[in-house]
């Protein structure tokens, strides 16, 4: 068995650009795990030679990586879906955006946080990314990137609500304006803000869902950054036994002052809409960030399959606000446009959840 698994990551890590770290090892180690759960649970057609590798986003060909940002301005070409409840969407991508805002008090500091799966097959940091991103080839503002940093402003950085000083504060970094180059530089930003780090024209609207055409703003942010190193989420999947701690820890600990590795990864883009805890999905990196949560929330679950895939946590609403009964695997998605709404417990395995539809893992 551990020859199998040996050979079958090595064929995995063959087309890597940087060596394996250690989230990358632990990954490697638990696919005899993966493979003894699917001898017990098969899954049809879905096994570890079948299953869709995710890749890293610079293990990508440059037509591969144009291939996705092209398919993301293809979104935005097209008329939104969800524009009579919000006027300010003009796109397809704006609707994920809309869904989002309305979706945030039931999918943050709850159960749906972390079941909801799905996403493009690339992740945003650790390799290189946690200790200088604004170099890292996915916001190098060339061509095969997801755009570059926005231009210099003047900013008071990232409050940190409920942290204890100096952790109250993310510093500023070397953006903050408008980002002027890669495929997004002439992207138009239509929704929001409603929590804003920058000084941002108010939406017309209190619930954000007005139009309020602006630039694509970005602070790539090596402080915030400092937080999501292959130590810091080796740390989170390890040393959390169940999932109320792991999603705890993993999403910050504001009062112990550790900002965690999900508003970690957030801020490292930060800007506008990016930095926008309601709107950060407005920003086309935001979706590479949840996949590598996503990624996180995979390695963690294989290392125990048999208890990790029926294991939920939280209430169903933000931080049990206002009080709200215990999730279950029984609740919906509640994704309106986007999808079916489908029981929480089809979205808790990459391999064979959603009805058969899931079936992939990470590399």
């Amino acid at each position: 068995m551990l020859l199998w698994t040996t050979a079958f990551f090595a064929s995995l890590a063959a087309a890597q650009t940087y060596p394996p770290d250690v989230v990358d090892q632990l990954a490697a180690a638990s696919l005899s795990k993966v493979k003894d759960w699917l001898a017990k649970n098969p899954q049809g057609n879905c096994t570890l030679e079948t299953a869709v590798r995710r890749k890293e986003w610079m293990d990508l060909t440059l037509a591969q990586r144009k291939e996705y940002t092209d398919a993301v301005l293809c979104l935005m070409s097209k008329p939104a879906l969800t524009s009579s409840a919000a006027p300010g969407a003009k796109s397809r991508f704006d609707d994920y955006i809309v869904v989002h805002v309305q979706q945030t008090p039931r999918n943050h500091g709850s159960i749906l946080c972390l079941a909801l799966r799905g996403g493009p097959p690339q992740r945003v940091w650790v390799q290189g990314i946690s200790t200088y991103p604004a170099k890292s080839p996915l916001f190098d503002g060339s061509e095969g990137s997801m755009g570059g940093n926005g231009a210099k402003a003047n900013y008071n950085g990232i409050m940190i609500p409920g942290a204890p000083r100096p952790y109250d504060r993310i510093p500023a970094a070397d953006g903050g304006g408008c980002v002027t180059t890669g495929p997004f530089k002439n992207m138009t930003v239509n929704l929001g803000p409603i929590a804003p780090i920058l000084q941002l024209t108010r939406n017309p609207r209190a619930d954000g869902l007005g139009y309020n055409p602006r630039c694509l703003r970005r602070d790539i942010n090596k402080n915030s950054a400092a937080v999501t190193t292959a130590k810091d989420v080796y740390d989170v999947i390890t040393k959390n036994n169940n999932v109320y701690w792991f999603q705890t820890v993993m999403e910050g600990q504001f009062p112990q002052g550790k900002w965690g590795i999900h508003a970690g990864g957030h801020y490292t883009v930060g800007g506008d809409p990016g930095g926008d805890f309601y709107t950060s999905p407005g920003d086309p990196a935001f979706w590479l960030h949840h996949t590598m949560i996503d990624r996180v929330w995979w390695i963690w679950q294989i290392q125990d399959l048999e208890k990790r895939l029926k294991e939920v946590s939280m209430t169903r609403t933000m931080n049990n606000f206002p009080p709200s009964a215990n999730g279950t695997l029984d609740d919906l998605s509640g994704l309106g446009v986007l999808a079916q709404d489908v029981k929480v417990r089809e979205l808790m395995s990459t391999m064979g959840g959603l009805m058969g539809k899931f079936c992939y893992i990470y590399e």
